[in-house]
This record gives C-alpha cells, sequence and structure tokens, in this order.
C-alpha cells in the first residue's frame, strides 16, 4: 500500500478544506438572502385565515389572485413528489432565472422572473444550498391558470451573471430592490397583467388581496407630494423595518417587516439609496 507524501497530504486537506469553506459560505449567503432581502418565505408558504404565515416553510400554495389569473406559489421544499427534490441544481436555477420547469412549461407570474433573470451565478447557487438544506414538507399545490398568453421564454438562455460590486452603491441598490428583494414588482402596477417597469417603476397602486386583507402598494418615488420625497432616511429605515409610518400609523402585510429588520444595515443603505435615484412620479396611492 502506496501512503501519501506528507506535502501532498497537507495540499489535499487544504483543496478539501477549501471546499468545505465555500459550500458554508454558499449556505450562509442563501440563508441571508431567503430569510432576509428576498423573503421568499412570505409567498412559498401558506398563511393561515387569521393572516399569519403558516407552519410550513416553503411548502407553497399561498394563492394569487388577479384580474388576469389565480396563481399558487409553488412547493419549493425538498419533498421528491410535490417539490422540488428530483430537480437537479441546475434545474432549480433555470427555473428561478429563466421561468422553465424541468418538464418544459413556463412559470408566469406572480413569479417575477424578469426580475430574476438579473441574478448573480453566485446569488443563485447560493439560493440554492439553501434550498437543499431545509427540511422536505409533502404538500400539493394547485395548478396555476392563466387568461394572459404566457410567453414561449423570458429571453435568450444566460450565460455568466456576474456579480454586482457592493461599493456600486446605485448599482448594487438596484440589485437588491429588484432581483432580490422585488421592490420594484410590488410596488410597480400593472399594464396588461405584467407590470409596467417602463413608465411607472415604483408608483405604487397595485392592489393585492390575501389572507391578511386588502393592500395597496405605495408610490415609493421621490415625488415630493405622493410618494417618498419629504422622507428622510431614517423615516425610510422605519418604514422598512419596522412597518410604521412617520405619523406612527402601523403599515400592512405582505411586507415583511420583521425579516427587512435582520437586513445588513449596508444592503439596507443602498436599497434607500436606489430609491431615492427612481424617476419621480406623481401617482396618488392609499
Amino acid at each position: 500500500m502506496k501512503t501519501i507524501p506528507a506535502t501532498l497530504s497537507v495540499i489535499l486537506a487544504t483543496v478539501l478544506l477549501a471546499g468545505t469553506s465555500a459550500a458554508e459560505g454558499l449556505l450562509e449567503r442563501g440563508t441571508y438572502l431567503m430569510e432576509s432581502v428576498a423573503a421568499c418565505p412570505v409567498c412559498h408558504t401558506p398563511w393561515e385565515e387569521d393572516g399569519q404565515i403558516a407552519d410550513m416553510h416553503l411548502a407553497g400554495g399561498l394563492m394569487f389572485e388577479e384580474d388576469d389569473y389565480t396563481a399558487y406559489a409553488s412547493n419549493i421544499t425538498p419533498d421528491p413528489e410535490t417539490g422540488i427534490g428530483n430537480w437537479t441544481d441546475e434545474q432549480i436555477i433555470v427555473a428561478i432565472r429563466e421561468g422553465k420547469r424541468p418538464d418544459g412549461s413556463i412559470i408566469g407570474p406572480a413569479m417575477p422572473i424578469r426580475l430574476y433573470r438579473g441574478l448573480s451565478d453566485r446569488d443563485v447557487q447560493a439560493i440554492v444550498a439553501y434550498l437543499r438544506s431545509i427540511p422536505p414538507i409533502k404538500n400539493e399545490v394547485a395548478t396555476s391558470e392563466y387568461e394572459i398568453d404566457l410567453p414561449a421564454d423570458y429571453g435568450p438562455p444566460l450565460g455568466e451573471v456576474p456579480e454586482v460590486a457592493y461599493y456600486d452603491l446605485g448599482a448594487y441598490g438596484e440589485y437588491l430592490a429588484g432581483p432580490i428583494a422585488n421592490c420594484t414588482y410590488c410596488h410597480t402596477p400593472v399594464e396588461d397583467g405584467w407590470r409596467d417597469y417602463e413608465n411607472m417603476l415604483g408608483a405604487g397602486g397595485h392592489e393585492m388581496e390575501g389572507p391578511w386583507g386588502e393592500t395597496e402598494a405605495r408610490n415609493i418615488t421621490p415625488d415630493w407630494g405622493t410618494g417618498l420625497g419629504r422622507w428622510n432616511s431614517r423615516k425610510m429605515r422605519t418604514a422598512i423595518t419596522k412597518g410604521l409610518r412617520p405619523d406612527g400609523d402601523e403599515l400592512g402585510p405582505p411586507m415583511p417587516y420583521e425579516r427587512y429588520d435582520t437586513m445588513d444595515r449596508q444592503d439596507l443603505s443602498a436599497i434607500l439609496a436606489y430609491v431615492r435615484s427612481l424617476p419621480q412620479i406623481e401617482n396618488d396611492t392609499d
């Protein structure tokens, strides 16, 4: 039996430890994104009738009822029968960023695929690492029904999507508020079944109905009269992380204030910087 030279043993141990460290880094990043900034459990976990999130973490079933469709959030736990347990990592990544399931069917709204196409390779791999780590839950989810035509695809297959430099505050804030946190998805009104990013980015007004009741997304552009132009950074942080308006009134769900309260303060500052940079749009919301 041949022995491994001591020098080679050290090299192998270093490589193995580096691989373990990288894997742990991805899981840590994925946990942070899913449980804080992206807040995926808010949509992918069923809600109780009293407006509280049920104890079925990421098992799907929450209904999104709009004029043009009735959609149900998928079970994204590793359950092999009702979840994504039999999907490969690449199939999960294609589903998230390109909106295509392993059987070739297209994922429609309320999944913001057009935003998710901007997820960096590292971050989407981190999300997959997190999804692999959670307990499987068996929960059969109803099939979504659409009266709008779903696209054949959301664009050409993606190649490499690099990370956005955190020190580029504007670009990083746009990345966090778009592909990660979906701020611009919820706070942009719908036109013919799709978000009108071109004309009404962040202008609010979209009404959301669910187990929590009825909510209208606020205008988050810097418009002085109908948006956040009068709000300073402290007031904006309090609204996002505590769910309180400047006058002390409580903001309603489905904004996940408690999750946003765990957000890295640098990430929150980047989001605020981006929101302040949006074009001012006058649109009075409730």
